[in-house]
């Protein structure tokens, strides 16, 4: 098993990560541009954290934890565009919206236990 499968916010990323590919993928979502978008940045977020868990200095470490958390940021501003243009359901859109909250608090988490070289 690699470092990355252990963690509990890569089980969190890869949960929310299969609730937007089902919803691109059901059709729902008629904006090839938007749901390339949002289908890059979600997956960004599982990426880079599974990225960076495999570098062995902190400094990289804390590097990818950023950028995988800069990607959830992205990924709320998408589904934020999609719920004012009525792409997405409040139903959905409060789902994925939660889930990306406790992802970002769980990434910072993680940012914050890097131990130093």
């Amino acid at each position: 098993m690699f470092d990355f499968e252990k963690l509990d916010v890569y089980s969190e990323v890869k949960e929310v990560n299969l609730m937007v590919l089902k919803f691109i993928y059901s059709g729902k979502l008629d904006d090839a541009y938007l749901a390339d978008q949002l289908k890059r940045a979600t997956i960004s977020i599982l990426l880079n954290l599974a990225e960076g868990t495999g570098r062995f200095s902190s400094k990289e470490k804390k590097h990818y934890a950023t950028v995988s958390r800069s990607s959830v940021f992205e990924s709320v501003a998408l589904i934020d565009v999609l719920l004012a243009l009525g792409k997405i359901d409040n139903e959905i859109y409060r789902s994925l919206y939660d889930r990306y909250e406790k992802i970002s608090k769980m990434l910072l988490g993680f940012y914050r236990n890097v131990k130093e070289d």
